[in-house]
């Protein structure tokens, strides 16, 4: 069975738009590359088609990638969510006690994780921790440095 990914609707929306360009925009770009490539004429020693190919091989790559996520997507309704405990879909409050300094993450499933941008996975193990928690918690994560405890300040959605 294929892995179901849990997407925000937000995550839905941003994939199905670059699946979108991809298979718009960029598909004629690099068909254009290659067209171009090939006026060039030898291609035993074409180095722009040998690269505008590797595109077109990337780009193909990752539409099917893109379109294997959306076709397995498990969708989080945020008004199905509760504010009582941490879910996928969930913003959380939580206190750094070692540092004394408040951070906000949003849960998300594992395809839309972007930790520079507060977005962490329910998979990685802040979220695995996470999840399931109330405000007042606290939680312990392992780190290659030692252990971090964080304490729920709030959950919103």
């Amino acid at each position: 069975m294929a892995k179901q990914f849990i997407l925000t609707d937000d995550g839905l929306k941003k994939y199905e738009q670059e699946l979108e360009e991809l298979k718009t925009v960029k598909r004629k770009e690099v068909a254009d590359k290659i067209k171009v490539a090939l006026s060039f004429g030898d291609l035993s020693e074409n180095s722009e088609y040998d690269e505008a190919k590797n595109d077109q091989a990337k780009l193909e790559a990752r539409i099917v990638e893109l379109e294997a996520m959306l076709q397995n997507a498990k969708v989080i309704d945020e008004k199905d969510l509760s504010t009582d405990t941490v879910n996928v879909g969930s913003r959380v409050k939580v206190l750094d006690m070692e540092y004394d300094e408040e951070i906000t993450y949003k849960i998300v499933g594992s395809a839309e994780a972007d930790p520079k941008q507060g977005l962490i996975s329910d998979e990685s193990p802040l979220g695995k921790q996470l999840i399931g928690s109330k405000i007042g918690d606290t939680v312990t994560i392992e780190a290659p440095a030692g252990e971090i405890h964080f304490k729920i300040v709030d959950i919103s959605l």
